[in-house]
Parts: structure tokens; C-alpha cells; sequence
């Protein structure tokens, strides 16, 4: 229990520091495109669409935004050569509302999703998550097959039913990110799979993830055991923190959706 403590405290003070790199200006590339703003049930919600092509959606981590973790790193600006790529800024960050129940958080997370893809009138995406991202990823892959063409799931791997991690979760110290409730972080909870439902996915997905980074031993071995036929790409001497700003986390997202046929 005290090695699963320390695994998720140092998970989410990753995500936090996140927040507080020092990326450099140049990493921006172009300026970012202008926001959009929708409404997903009674919560207004930011997202970017840039370029054109079969459309892939990006989640970012904890205490994060779509800027911060996929603009700032350059996997925005490539990605939009050959892709339609919408950004979201999940609920309690970035640029959308920051409700503070924590039922206004858990499964609407991954709602959010669906809900960004009927406005746009998108009937199936590639998905990329990253992080809590990842979770969220997984989860949706559980309750909405139908509208997943494939998933990337960064930095995470399978947060299973039943672990002692959903009560850590739910029981994490009050944290107020860059303006981010600690409802949020304590609803994860919530995104917790089965093994009969992590079983039961027919669909294309893989796993990206530091091979220093704490998570690899807490939800991605145990996703290993279950799903070996889900390839599992090391970014070699990274951790949480600093794995989505190199080429080869870059190269491992465009790698896999070049490999997949589009919607």
C-alpha cells in the first residue's frame, strides 16, 4: 500500500511540474489556432482544430492543457501536416469551466469526449491520451468503442477496478493546481477498468511510456500481463515528467497512426 501511495503522490506531483517546465519558446512552433468553445452539459469546454486528414483527438494529463502538453512539445504543430487534430482542454483546466464537485468530474471526463465529437459531427477518431489523458482513453475505449478508429495511451496503462489506487485517488491531499479543483484529481477514480472489460476491447491500441517513469510498474506492467498482444514503445532515460517533449514520443504517435487506416 505504501509503494502504491508513493506511486500516485509521484504521479501527480509529475503532472503538477509539469505545468512548471521551462519549454522553449521555439518548442510553440506556429501560433496556436484561434479557440472554440462549446457546451457539454452545462459546461463550457475549449478545444482547437487544426489541419485536415482523418481526425485524432488529444487529452492531456493532470493539472496540464492541450497547450501545455501537446502544443508547447511540437506534437500539435506535426501532427496537423497529415491530420485534423483537435485538442481539448478537459474540464477544470486550461481554457474550460472548473466546476468544483466532484461529480461534475469522473465519467463526465470521458462524456466530454463524445459529447466534443457530435458537435464536430465526427462519428469515429483516433484518441491520444496521455496521463490522466491515458485513463480517460481507456475508459472511453469501455463505453464508446463505436466512436474510437484507434488509441494511444501515454504515461498510463491500465488503472484496474478494485485497486488500492481508487481509494488513494479519492483520498489525495488537497491540491489547487493553476486554478484545477481538487475534485477533479480525487474523481479518478472513477476511470477505473475491469479486467473483463480491458479484455473485452477490439480495437487497435498501443502504450507509450518512460521507462523511468513511476507508472510503468504501476499500470503498465500489470496492462502487459493481460493485453500482451498491446505493443508497449520505452522512450529510453525519461520519466513522467519530461517523456512527452522528446522526438521519440513524437515519432511513436505519428509512427502508429500512419500505420492505421483512417476513419
Amino acid at each position: 500500500m505504501r509503494r502504491l501511495l508513493r506511486g500516485a503522490l509521484a504521479f501527480a506531483a509529475a503532472a503538477a511540474t509539469l505545468l512548471l517546465m521551462n519549454i522553449p519558446r521555439r518548442a510553440f512552433g506556429s501560433e496556436a489556432p484561434k479557440a472554440n468553445h462549446f457546451d457539454s452539459h452545462g459546461v463550457t469546454l475549449q478545444y482547437t482544430v487544426e489541419g485536415e486528414g482523418p481526425p485524432v483527438i488529444l487529452i492531456h494529463g493532470l493539472y496540464s492543457s492541450g497547450q501545455m502538453n501537446w502544443r508547447a512539445p511540437g506534437i500539435t504543430r506535426d501532427l496537423a501536416k497529415h491530420y485534423q487534430v483537435i485538442t481539448l482542454d478537459v474540464r477544470g483546466h486550461g481554457g474550460s469551466d472548473k466546476p468544483t464537485e466532484e461529480s461534475a468530474y469522473g465519467i463526465e471526463l470521458v462524456e466530454d469526449v463524445v459529447r466534443l465529437m457530435d458537435h464536430l459531427k465526427i462519428q469515429k477518431a483516433h484518441i491520444v491520451g496521455y496521463s490522466m489523458g491515458g485513463m480517460i482513453t481507456m475508459k472511453l475505449l469501455t463505453r464508446h468503442p463505436q466512436r474510437v478508429q484507434s488509441a494511444i495511451v501515454g504515461g498510463m496503462g491500465w488503472f484496474r477496478q478494485g485497486s488500492p489506487l481508487q481509494e488513494i485517488w479519492h483520498n489525495m491531499p488537497e491540491r489547487n493546481v493553476r486554478s484545477t479543483p481538487p475534485a477533479c484529481a480525487r474523481s479518478l477514480g472513477a476511470l477505473a477498468v475491469t479486467d473483463d472489460e480491458v479484455k473485452a476491447i477490439h480495437l487497435p491500441v498501443t502504450v507509450v511510456v518512460g521507462d523511468r517513469d513511476p507508472v510503468r510498474s504501476l499500470y503498465v506492467v500489470p496492462l502487459q500481463q493481460l493485453r500482451p498482444d498491446w505493443k508497449v514503445t520505452m522512450i529510453e532515460d525519461v520519466g513522467h515528467i519530461n517523456c512527452i517533449i522528446k522526438p521519440q514520443f513524437r515519432e511513436a504517435i505519428s509512427s502508429w497512426l500512419a500505420s492505421q487506416k483512417g476513419p
